[in-house]
């Protein structure tokens, strides 16, 4: 196979022999009656639903009507009150929490920057710590951060943060993406690179389940809470 263009999306990359996803695919994730509990306060009761590779969610609702709770949940962060999840990955049904994790790449509020760290050293533990083989210069160009590869984390601007954190998405290489509020903190223009991303990495046969008060900008499903 011959060398890849020297300017590709990430994902092009990727599929040029590199890495595609770490482990293999997920061909569905199911809820099944899921509850979630916050102090005494039900959040949600019996929900239900699956979501195929190739597939994008949304998640709807109020602020305080478990967006994020559901998210935490699917991540294995926190523990939901009844109810059962699975992914299914070479016909095979996982259940354990922390086996599904290693197929998640999270998208949260939390930037898990450190501020001395430059972008691009920042962007290198994140790959050591996923053993990923991506080019981490290409990943830096696709987000628009290249300019800003040797600036401290400390210096950068809120979207710039989140410009880090779809970098830390892409080199983790993880096929069922959990997004929340991808869109928070960023222009048109950084609005429009992460919807590109969720449409290549749907084409791939990933799987986004973004909570968002915006939308997603594909030909997705949703559900509201």
């Amino acid at each position: 196979m011959g060398s890849p263009p020297s300017r590709f999306s990430v994902l092009e990359l990727v599929e040029a022999g590199r890495l595609l996803f770490i482990g293999t695919m997920i061909s569905v994730l199911t809820i099944d009656k899921l509850a979630c509990l916050r102090g005494e306060r039900r959040l949600f009761d019996g929900l239900s639903f699956t979501l195929r590779a190739g597939q994008a969610l949304a998640v709807e609702g109020a602020n305080g009507a478990g967006k994020t709770s559901l998210l935490r949940i699917i991540a294995g962060f926190i523990t939901p009150a009844a109810g059962a999840i699975r992914v299914t990955e070479d016909g095979k049904d996982i259940t354990d929490g922390e086996e599904r994790g290693r197929r998640i790449g999270w998208l949260g509020h939390q930037d898990a920057l450190k501020g001395p760290l430059t972008v691009a050293e920042q962007l290198a533990f994140f790959a050591k710590l996923h053993r990923s083989t991506v080019e981490q210069g290409a990943v830096l160009e696709q987000v628009g951060l290249t300019r800003q590869h040797d600036l401290p984390c400390r210096y950068l601007s809120a979207g710039q943060k989140r410009r880090l954190g779809l970098a830390r998405l892409l080199v983790c290489a993880r096929p069922l993406w959990l997004l929340d509020e991808p869109f928070a903190a960023l222009d048109s223009a950084g609005k429009g690179l992460v919807a590109r991303l969720m449409v290549e990495h749907c084409g791939r046969g990933g799987m986004v389940l973004a909570a968002t008060h915006e939308p997603l900008g594909l030909s997705n499903q949703s559900i509201r809470l």
